[in-house]
């Protein structure tokens, strides 16, 4: 009997329109002798092709395909998601657990709330095995490569969008470039030397309609969360910074660095920066800045080609009220350890990544961007 057995869940993470479900169907129609129970959490109606879910290798769809809707898997359905978890993994007819998540999960809030949730249980009879990110090779060649053409066309794309599809590739072990049809085998390999710039540690697979030997996402390497964690190159980079290292070169003159300041920005200044003199040779950048007309709020920098977006996300402890403040300090004394006698922990920092760029330049134009 599985019940006792612990049971691997394979996460397929991956923008809207990357391939995902094509992926799923596949993986399904390949698998032979292991009893699968499927969860989909989308926000629109999938299709899992009905000649898939009738083999015997899948679980029966009436009972054991589970649709979430109206809401997301990494926050809003996050424990209503890992009941389902749960509930599969007691199921002695199932062996496996696959996820197609939507496409605007956040794979690093799924794994956080995973490991979270087993955490707090003292344990679980299921584990993440793999995180397997579904992207889009046509649509990044757009975006990281041709619009940073000297010729390059201004485009539409919703930033934010960008931003995530770059959070996915980041917090993953598997990558599967999907459409790479539509691409040359030189563009092909082009794109992955970007990839390979925020993304060094997870395999990186190209498919063609969704075919990808099921092998390589269900026997391959092993999700890790601490060493998905810190294996992108922002973390990297922040690393590097505590230890006072000097920056690392790979073997693509891909370099990055990090700008540090607890002086304020000015709004207006850092919006024209970054919407009319932002360097192009910067392929990633992301940090928590703050603005002098807002003492109150972090705000997190991202930036992914040629798309960046501000958004506030939380409160500095600096601005709390006093009571909460010396509480919070108790609770996390190592904020002192970097805590500014004037800022308190607000702070500026950056990290940058890219190719070719003007260092100097750059950091003139961000010095430029404090408020006076």
């Amino acid at each position: 009997m599985s019940i006792n057995k612990t049971k691997p869940v394979t996460m397929i993470t991956g923008y809207l329109g990357s391939g995902k479900t094509t992926v799923l169907n596949e993986l399904l129609r390949s698998q032979s002798g292991g009893r699968m129970a499927i969860i989909v959490n989308d926000l629109g109606s999938i299709n899992i092709d009905a000649s898939v879910l009738k083999k015997n290798s899948v679980v029966e769809a009436e009972s054991k395909m589970i649709e979430m809707t109206n809401g997301c898997i990494c926050c809003t359905l996050q424990e209503a998601f890992m009941e389902q978890i749960e509930k599969l993994s007691h199921d002695e007819n199932v062996d496996s657990i696959i996820v197609e998540a939507s496409g605007v999960s956040n794979p690093a809030a799924i794994a956080y709330g995973f490991l979270n949730y087993q955490k707090m249980r003292g344990g679980s009879s299921v584990y993440l095995d793999s995180i397997v990110t579904v992207a889009d090779a046509d649509r990044l060649y757009t975006e990281f490569i041709d619009d940073m053409r000297e010729n390059a066309e201004e485009r539409d794309e919703d930033p934010d969008i960008i931003n995530l599809v770059m959070d996915q590739i980041e917090f993953c072990n598997i990558v599967l470039l999907s459409k790479c049809d539509l691409l040359e085998r030189e563009q092909i390999d082009e794109l992955k030397d970007v990839i390979r710039t925020f993304q060094n540690e997870a395999e990186i697979y190209e498919t063609v309609n969704g075919v990808v030997d099921p092998e390589k996402i269900f026997s391959g390497k092993k999700f890790d969360y601490d060493k998905v964690l810190h294996s992108s190159a922002l973390e990297r980079a922040l690393e590097r910074e505590a230890k006072m290292e000097d920056a690392y070169e790979d073997d693509y003159g891909i370099t990055s660095f990090i700008y540090n300041d607890p002086r304020p920005f000015d709004y207006d200044k850092f919006l024209d920066f970054v919407s009319n003199h932002f360097p192009p040779e910067l392929i990633r950048g992301k940090g928590y800045i703050w603005f002098k007309a807002d003492p109150v709020h972090v705000h997190l920098f991202e930036q992914a080609g040629r798309n960046s977006s501000i958004t506030e996300v939380s409160n500095w402890v600096a601005a709390m009220p006093e009571e909460e403040k010396k509480a919070t300090l108790e609770q996390y004394p190592e904020l002192l350890e970097t805590w500014d006698e004037k800022y308190g922990d607000r702070l500026n920092q950056l990290v940058f990544i890219g190719r070719d760029y003007d260092k100097d330049d750059i950091l003139k134009k961000l010095l430029a961007c404090l408020a006076v």
